[in-house]
């Protein structure tokens, strides 16, 4: 089962461990020597996710929006991002050179493309810039690409 993630990125220490706990039930769910965790592994459920999948036992698949993606992320996450991206099987990249709303969502794109589903850390409301969560889940939506959004009851981000 290839699973892809999506979601929102600056959530506070409450909703972070809740959303942990989701992931980790939802990863869980899955036999271990079938599940493919594709993620940007950016700062958040997307790196929170992979993590998960890897300590289940499954495998991971890295999906790198832009060259200069890692260095738009923060600077505290880059050896989380580093390990991360060490540890997958495959690496799949846009050719884009710019870290910016384009690139995001046509990583995304190809995310939901080799995703057999989709894991979105969604609050259900719009996305606040081009590419974000709501933009990936429609899009998803649009292709066919079943969706499972998780996101704890009154959390808000």
């Amino acid at each position: 089962m290839r699973v892809g993630i999506t979601g929102h990125r600056g959530l506070g220490p409450d909703v972070e461990q809740r959303v942990r706990s989701m992931l980790d039930t939802a990863v869980n769910a899955y036999d271990a020597a079938e599940l493919v965790g594709i993620s940007c592994i950016a700062d958040g459920p997307d790196a929170w996710f992979a993590e998960a999948v890897l300590q289940h036992g499954g495998s991971l698949e890295v999906i790198v929006p832009a060259g200069e993606y890692r260095a738009g992320l923060p600077v505290w996450h880059h050896a989380t991002y580093d390990a991360l991206l060490g540890r997958a099987t495959d690496v799949h990249e846009t050719g884009l050179t710019t870290s910016d709303s384009d690139a995001h969502m046509a990583g995304s794109e190809i995310l939901v493309g080799i995703s057999d589903e989709m894991l979105a850390v969604w609050d259900g409301k719009p996305a606040r810039g081009y590419g974000g969560t709501a933009d990936v889940v429609a899009y998803a939506e649009r292709t066919g690409t079943p969706v499972r959004v998780l996101w704890p009851e009154g959390a808000t981000r």
